[in-house]
């Protein structure tokens, strides 16, 4: 039997398991007992002819399984097999550059000059030989932006500071919610519905006031990117979704940018530099993002609080190294954390040859249309909207409630949600187990369905209305929208 390695945004196809013992003397006949085992996997590991999905690696050992002969790979009982989505997964060995080169020229470098006040603040970094006084001029030189002041942006932009990096831009134009501050440290509670980016530009002035700050208010897209990039040496992707992150891939590559690259999933994180002149890009790991809906964002998932201290640290040691020139990038290789085993993983990546942008025959040479890119595309579809007349307000609800109408309303959350906040009256039915579970509902009676927004709830009519139920709602917002307007010692998370 060989090992598979489940990573956390498909658990829920697997059991609940991270790992399982499955029977096989090759890659594919472990994975086809995986399938046979699991049957909701197959569909997010193998396209209609049976190949493995673009948006998913696999991994035997440190050895990249991609082809239909890849996969006659023989294994044994000693063997591991890491399956890596867009956000998990594997085992490997490190690949190290031929030399460390610097983004920051000698003359860019030589140029910066420290005061005396600055010579005191980094006398740390300065008995290091392999940072001394060029290399913390070198800092000093450097430009470094940051995608996002969220939960990666907030540890990283905060230690590139204090390291003396001399300009930092961050491109932000979200709000601080209380909900942040269980992960974003860079903002604080006095800063809850302030514009992220004046909070951040604060507690940065106050950590170093030797830094110069850039922000850019705005979102980042295909129409900004390349002129807020190009004056940048570094690129470091804070983002938490996948069209921005494939826009500043791209304009990384277009621009001949390294860009340091991280995402974080509940207690999961991974961490690279992806350079296309040394290296594979972010699109030769990954060349399609996964289906709309199947990893899911902080708000819906969760994630530790400090899993983006973890991660975003290792990003800011990355970005220093590169400005320095020193040690071993994470250039070719991907480093996996799980923090509930507290191991950290990594596997070797190698540059795509037929990879669109940074391959042989390029087939994007400018940014593109990346909402449309990452959106619903044909089978991966995300679930059908609901119509209005399926619709219910939390007002319409409870007025219906209390007049004592016959209604049956589910809430289709996790039940660890159902324990936090609830509307009274409600029985808990998990989307997962909507459809098995859908005997236990009466079709003659009007069924509501509810979940923290409004988003699950209408996957889960769509579901009951294609078994054949008629007398169908969804509640819009929510347990959220009832806590909002009904209710408010019904608690919101």
């Amino acid at each position: 039997m060989a090992r598979v390695l489940i990573p956390t945004a498909l658990q829920q196809f697997a059991g609940g398991t991270d790992e399982l013992d499955i029977a096989g003397a090759t890659v594919q006949e472990v994975l086809d007992g995986l399938s046979a085992q699991y049957p909701e996997l197959k569909k997010h590991l193998f396209n209609e002819k049976g190949e493995l999905r673009h948006f998913v690696n696999v991994y035997k050992g440190s050895e990249d399984i991609r082809t239909l002969e890849d996969m006659a790979t023989t294994v044994g009982d000693d063997d591991e097999l890491s399956i890596v989505p867009s956000i998990a997964g594997g085992a490997g060995a490190p690949k190290p550059l031929p030399e460390p080169v610097s983004v920051i020229s000698d003359e860019r470098g030589a140029n910066a000059e420290l005061s005396n006040d600055e010579i005191l603040r980094y006398s740390r970094h300065l008995i290091l030989p392999e940072v001394n006084l060029e290399g913390q001029k070198r800092l000093k030189a450097a430009k470094v932006l940051c995608i996002g002041a969220g939960g990666l942006g907030s540890p990283l932009v905060l230690y590139l500071a204090a390291a003396g990096v001399g300009t930092i831009g961050i491109v932000d134009f979200d709000t601080v919610d209380m909900t942040n501050l269980q992960r974003q440290i860079i903002h604080g509670t006095k800063d809850v519905g302030r514009l992220k980016m004046e909070s951040a530009k604060e507690s940065l002035r106050d950590i170093n006031p030797y830094v110069e700050v850039i922000g850019f208010e705005e979102q980042f897209s295909s129409e900004n990117a390349m002129s807020i990039v190009k004056d940048f040496d570094i690129v470091i992707d804070g983002t938490d979704n996948f069209p921005t992150r494939y826009l500043t891939n791209d304009v990384c590559v277009l621009l001949g940018k390294p860009n340091v690259y991280g995402s974080i999933f509940r207690f999961e994180g991974q961490a690279s530099v992806f350079w296309a002149e040394k290296g594979p890009c972010y699109r030769c790991l990954y060349p399609e993002p996964p289906p709309p809906g199947l990893v899911p964002s902080c708000a819906e998932g969760g994630v530790l609080g400090v899993l983006p201290g973890i991660v975003g640290c290792i990003q800011a040691n990355e970005a220093i190294k590169l400005i320095l020139g020193i040690g071993n990038p994470l250039i070719g290789r991907l480093l996996l954390f799980n923090a509930l085993k507290m191991q950290f993983r990594e596997l070797k990546l190698q540059k795509d040859p037929s990879c669109p942008i940074c391959g042989t025959n390029r087939t994007i040479t400018e940014l593109i249309d990346y909402q449309e890119f990452c959106g619903i595309r044909g089978e991966e579809a995300a679930p059908q909207a609901v119509e209005a007349t399926e619709e219910i307000t939390v007002k319409e609800l409870k007025a219906r409630m209390d007049r004592g109408e016959a209604l049956t309303v589910i809430d289709v959350r996790e039940p660890y949600e159902y324990a936090i906040a609830r509307i009274p009256g409600t029985k808990l039915i998990p989307l997962g187990q909507i459809e098995e579970r859908s005997g236990e509902l009466d079709p003659n009676t009007e069924i509501i369905l509810q979940c923290r927004t409004g988003k699950r709830s209408a996957d889960a009519l769509n579901r009951l209305k294609a078994k054949g139920f008629t007398r169908l709602k969804n509640l819009v917002g929510g347990v959220a929208a009832w806590s909002d307007e009904i209710d408010p010692t019904v608690p919101k998370y």
